[in-house]
């Protein structure tokens, strides 16, 4: 259904279309009176012949308004309103600017560090065991499903066909085989019914595609990818990859059994195993020997010019620090009087909330507030999980006179770098 923008549909003044699906469109509107954007999902009846179609769309319109109002989680994007007009029916959402879905994430190209996988899926079993909780089995998950924002939080979408627990099967809920069937659990294909566990068989297959590249059970038909979902074991994880850690590849195998009595209970037990893994992630990044850790700083380009003997003051007199995804490490109008050199992972510079700039490893932050004793005129916010070295002014002032003229010389070239980037995106004077 197209054709929509610039109208008004209740209350909302319909902007552009930034969706399509099966259940319907979405388009990206405004909210006249609380002058924001919101998303509205619109389900055109108008020009369905058949009653017996009719009916099913209307039961996945109230179904989804149903799912939705009863769950209000930060990891779900959240339903603000819904209602009728001139045969359209349609959900007002949560709008989410620049988001990418984990669909973004899932080719071998486009993987993701192993922690930001991890972290990402405890986030999802946190809402998955929040949604189960409240009665609502999604039946849908699948990358496409799963956005991420840009401080790379987990929005869980979609709940256009999810089964509530609690109501009657016959009121406004759709029965049979749904789903997408790369991503359906055995049993929602063999028809034996749907629990909490094919949810977690579902997001089992999502982990798998994040870790992999490349769908578990991939077939030339669906009736092999059924197959296979039913009866075939997936391909071993270290057959493609060396560097995911066993704990890891055992939490992934536990999903994927065939039969939910083999998989987690619930969803926070999968989270919870999950997070033993994450943590064990960050405790070995924190072992990093200063042996280690000189290497990797003299890989940097802000240590151009910098002798062993120089980065090794670097690593006396500063602080290793890391930051998980989405963690705040300068704040706007804050005053310190410390810098920071990103080591690994990027990091987001935002001002009036929003980007600006995407920092990459090698590169500083904070030593225009420091040498201007100002307050901080962005916010930084770790993009990836996140390693950066911070260095008080103190520390700068106590150091030998070569390093201290290097961090000079480090931080002209900084900024004569900021300022070429600038005005290359700023383009040439009318003069020259």
């Amino acid at each position: 259904m197209k054709g929509l923008e610039n109208q008004t549909l209740g209350k909302y003044e319909l902007v552009r279309e930034i969706g399509q699906g099966s259940m319907g469109t979405v388009y990206q509107a405004r909210d006249p009176f609380s002058l924001r954007d919101v998303a509205v999902k619109i389900a055109d009846l108008r020009g369905v012949k058949s009653a017996r179609t009719a009916r099913r769309r209307r039961k996945l319109f109230y179904n989804e308004a149903k799912a939705a109002g009863r769950l209000r989680h930060p990891n779900i994007i959240s339903t603000i309103d819904a209602g009728i007009e001139d045969g359209l029916r349609y959900l007002v959402m949560e709008y989410v600017p620049n988001a990418h879905t984990l669909e973004d994430y899932c080719t071998p190209q486009t993987l993701l560090p192993l922690d930001r996988v991890v972290s990402t899926i405890i986030r999802c079993a946190i809402a998955f065991d929040y949604a189960h909780g409240k009665g609502v089995i999604h039946r849908d998950i699948k990358p496409k499903n799963i956005m991420v924002t840009q401080d790379n939080e987990v929005k869980i979408c979609d709940f256009g066909i999810a089964l509530l627990t609690s109501d009657d099967i016959d009121s406004t809920q759709v029965i049979g085989t749904l789903g997408s069937p790369r991503y359906m659990a055995p049993e929602q294909i063999t028809g034996e019914g749907v629990t909490n566990q094919s949810d977690l068989f579902s997001l089992g297959v999502v982990m798998y595609e994040m870790l992999v590249g490349k769908n578990p059970f991939l077939g030339k038909t669906m009736a092999d990818v059924q197959q296979k979902i039913v009866r075939e074991a997936h391909p071993p994880i270290g057959d493609f990859r060396k560097d995911v850690p066993q704990q890891l590849i055992r939490i992934v195998d536990r999903t994927l059994k065939k039969h939910p009595v083999g998989r987690y209970r619930v969803a926070m037990e999968l989270a919870a195993d999950l997070n033993l893994v994450y943590q064990d992630m960050k405790m070995s990044a924190r072992e990093m020997s200063g042996e280690d850790r000189l290497k990797q700083l003299e890989k940097l380009p802000f240590f151009e010019g910098f002798d062993e003997s120089d980065i090794n003051e670097v690593l006396s007199n500063g602080t290793w620090r890391d930051y998980d995804v989405g963690e705040k490490i300068i704040v706007e109008g804050s005053v310190n009087n410390s810098f920071f050199i990103l080591v690994s992972g990027r990091a987001s510079v935002r001002r009036g909330g929003e980007e600006i700039d995407v920092l990459q490893p090698g590169t500083s932050f904070g030593e225009i507030g420091l040498v201007l004793k100002q307050a901080r005129t962005a916010t930084i916010v770790a993009k990836d999980a996140v390693t950066a070295v911070e260095i008080n002014a103190n520390h700068i002032e106590q150091a030998s006179l070569s390093c201290q003229l290097k961090y000079q010389k480090a931080f002209l070239r900084t900024t004569a770098q900021r300022l070429s980037a600038v005005m290359s995106r700023v383009g040439p004077s009318e003069s020259d």
